[in-house]
């Protein structure tokens, strides 16, 4: 791998820089399927199902959806000037959301349906997706959603993901630092990224005004908080594993605190030892903090996690901000807010967190190469995710004419934090190699949360792994 490549972007390298509140305010204008939400879908095993999204004749393809040089558009639809027709060929689309998932199917639909083009989505649960996505990309669909990082520049090393760096001649208002992190390791792009969201502490604005809770900035204040939350009655923390990945997030946080982004970057990278004390000390702290967290997490979803935070049953919850997703009740949504994960060490600090980006890909050997490539272009203008975005706002676009008069305050304030950091992280399984995470992390970090007290054994098997791996 190019050394250039070997960690997860910073924000100045990804875009965030451009996302400050001010720019927001003033509103400048990735089995059979693939994911959409970064590890974070619908948990449901629903069969794959399929449905087609077709402009009705006579419609016109949305502002800000540009097609690709060389490619038609549809019958009865207004390419932009300097393109060319697609054929009606469908083009077909994979998402890792089941059409029972609610918002998160539903959005991603509203964002093709507005592109006017003929599609056919084949909607699998995330946890199949994740678990089957080598087996999956062998014959996968023209495009699919998919994730930034590691994990973007892996397929595109193996052949398993197309060059798509035509299409970037039709993303204007996407800035260059967005085309960096959809980058190969050859100098080419294999991404269009959609939108990006912070992993923070989300709580209810309601029950710390009740309860008289102020937001904590230290170790000490988050655990003097816990304890008072756990004396009123309250569980201080959510909590979910189910699927393997939710509390990769928890580990990712608590290694940033305890060690830095550096050492965090570097261990994932496979350059630091996972038995190192220094590894340790994170597994430890993460043990200590297990008593304020909701119980036996490895069979629980994050949408119940969610719905315990919802009913006030629990204080807060670490997730990203896709946690909004799970609710359409207003009243609750207009009190959820969110916090920084607070310093832990005085020295390390608390500006840098996980902020995963989220897109698309194209196979390797797409059925319908022209109308891929359209269909990619599209879903990168700014039309794409208003529509996305009026299903479902709980993201923050990358297209830099995106309607930010529409963004909830929660959205707003993802682009701050965003923005102020120094080292933004992909995500555990996104910034490394995802067979490592599927075959080892997962289960290890299951088995940590089964029996906390068997450190020393759990990290000795993941260092006795890895190099299977990385």
């Amino acid at each position: 791998m190019s050394s250039n490549y070997e960690k997860s972007p910073s924000p100045s390298e990804v875009g965030f820089s451009i996302m400050s509140r001010r720019n927001l305010l003033a509103g400048a204008a990735g089995v059979a399927g693939a994911a959409a939400l970064a590890a974070c879908g619908s948990d449901s095993k629903t069969a794959a199902t399929t449905a087609t999204t077709a402009a009705p004749a006579g419609t016109a393809a949305p502002a800000g959806t540009d097609a690709p040089a060389g490619t038609d558009a549809p019958a009865g639809t207004d390419a932009p000037a300097g393109t060319d027709a697609p054929s009606g060929d469908a083009v077909s689309m994979g998402i890792n959301e089941a059409p029972t998932a609610g918002k998160p199917y539903d959005s991603l639909k509203a964002a093709v349906d507005s592109t006017g083009l003929n599609v056919e989505i084949n909607g699998v649960d995330h946890n199949t997706f994740q678990e089957n996505i080598t087996n999956y990309l062998a014959q996968p669909e023209d495009v699919f959603t998919w994730f930034s990082g590691y994990r973007m520049r892996f397929f595109a090393d193996k052949g398993l993901a197309g060059d798509i760096s035509d299409v970037w001649a039709n993303l204007p208002d996407t800035a260059e630092s967005f085309k960096t992190a959809s980058t190969g390791n050859d100098g080419k792009q294999y991404f269009v990224p959609f939108y990006y969201y912070p992993w923070a502490v989300h709580y209810r604005k309601s029950v710390f005004a009740d309860k008289g809770y102020e937001i904590p900035t230290t170790k000490d204040e988050l655990v003097a908080l816990a304890t008072k939350m756990q004396k009123d009655g309250l569980i201080p923390f959510a909590y979910a594993n189910d699927g393997k990945w939710p509390v990769q997030g928890t580990f990712d946080i608590l290694n940033m605190r305890i060690n830095g982004f550096q050492y965090h970057v570097d261990l994932l990278a496979g350059k630091e030892k996972w038995t190192d004390d220094r590894t340790k000390a994170v597994f430890t702290t993460w043990a200590e903090l297990l008593p304020f967290h909701q119980e036996n997490p490895n069979g629980r979803k994050w949408e119940e996690a969610a719905t315990a935070l919802e009913k006030k049953e629990a204080g807060m919850f670490y997730l990203g901000t896709f946690v909004a997703s799970n609710s359409k009740d207003k009243e609750y949504l207009d009190d959820l807010d969110f916090f920084n994960f607070p310093a832990l060490d005085d020295k390390i600090g608390a500006d840098c967190l996980d902020a995963p980006i989220d897109g698309f890909m194209m196979a390797a050997s797409p059925k319908n190469p022209k109308g891929a490539k359209a269909l990619l272009a599209a879903l990168g203008g700014a039309a794409a995710f208003d529509a996305y975005n009026g299903v479902n706002p709980s993201n923050v676009g990358v297209n830099g004419k995106v309607d930010t008069s529409a963004y909830t305050a929660v959205q707003k304030k993802s682009s701050d934090l965003v923005g102020a950091a120094k080292n933004i992280a992909q995500f555990l399984d996104r910034d490394t190699n995802p067979d490592f995470v599927s075959n080892v992390i997962g289960d290890a970090f299951a088995s940590f949360h089964t029996d906390p007290t068997q450190i020393d054994s759990i990290l000795k098997s993941i260092e006795e792994q890895k190099s299977a791996y990385l």
